[in-house]
């Protein structure tokens, strides 16, 4: 099965978690930013990594309970209308989605009557959707929680437990 990682972090050199968890030997990985550093994204480009692969994971930091901003350009752009979806937009079906998601808040704080008030799934439903609707088999997602206090350990750990999703 290949497996390309579209990473979607704006600031790459500053983030120890999402450095631990692209290395991965025989997984592609697409860093985004460093590829569109003005957001002026090659659609063709997008779509023939994406036509290419059996599963899509979008790794990204959780900013403002929501992706970054070229994550959502890019899904707006490249899961065009026809192509991913609509008559003949069919390009995606059969595909796997995995969602990589670094949390800077504690796990438990994502729970009804906590401090975030929602859970994790609920505040990544509309990019479990929006796999859903382009046909893709979407799974449970990858989510680190407490990055901003996770130790070297923990860290190394919660990497190769990463690594161990993406094989299967």
């Amino acid at each position: 099965m290949k497996t390309t990682i579209f990473l979607f972090h704006p600031d790459m050199q500053q983030s120890r978690i999402n450095q631990a968890l692209i290395d991965h030997p025989g997984v592609d990985v697409r860093d985004e930013y460093a590829l569109y550093p003005h957001g002026d994204i090659d659609v063709s480009a997008e779509q023939a990594v994406l036509k290419n692969t059996d599963r899509v994971v979008w790794q990204f930091p959780l900013y403002w309970y929501s992706c970054p901003s070229l994550l959502k350009k890019w899904e707006d752009q490249v899961l065009a209308y026809g192509w991913a979806y609509g008559p003949h937009g069919d390009a995606l079906h059969g595909k796997e989605l995995q969602l990589a998601v670094t949390v800077g808040g504690q796990e438990a704080d994502y729970q009804p009557g906590r401090r975030q008030s929602h859970t994790i799934d609920e505040y990544l439903s509309p990019l479990m959707q929006t796999g859903k609707y382009t046909g893709m088999k979407v799974l449970k997602p990858f989510v680190i929680f407490d990055t901003f206090n996770i130790s070297d350990a923990d860290l190394a750990k919660a990497a190769a437990k990463y690594r161990q999703v993406l094989k299967n």
